[in-house]
């Protein structure tokens, strides 16, 4: 099963381990096998969550405003990230109860 290409400022779903089912953004993508995923709440700016890309589905949804801040380097924070992903997903009804 391959999956589309990720990108920076992709919300994606992850579908393994302990934060299953929780909707983060990518914030950076190591290798074809790894990327950086935050949420902006369990999972901040300064602790990104290294997850393998098998481990999470795409929404199809991406962040202008989180992808144009990253590629320029302008300054990021956690509640922009939490804005972002609901405002993105609001749409959307989280299986999670959150």
């Amino acid at each position: 099963m391959k999956q589309e290409p990720i990108q920076i400022g992709q919300i994606v779903q992850s579908i393994q381990g302990r934060d299953q089912g929780r909707l983060m953004v990518i914030i950076d993508i190591i290798d074809d096998a790894y990327a950086l995923l935050v949420d902006g709440s369990l999972r901040r700016l300064d602790k990104p969550k290294k997850k393998k890309v098998k481990h999470f589905v795409s929404t199809g949804v991406v962040s202008e405003e989180i992808r144009q801040r990253i590629i320029s380097d302008k300054k990021m924070n956690n509640a922009l990230i939490r804005v972002e992903l609901e405002r993105l997903t609001d749409n959307e009804p989280s299986e999670n109860g959150e």
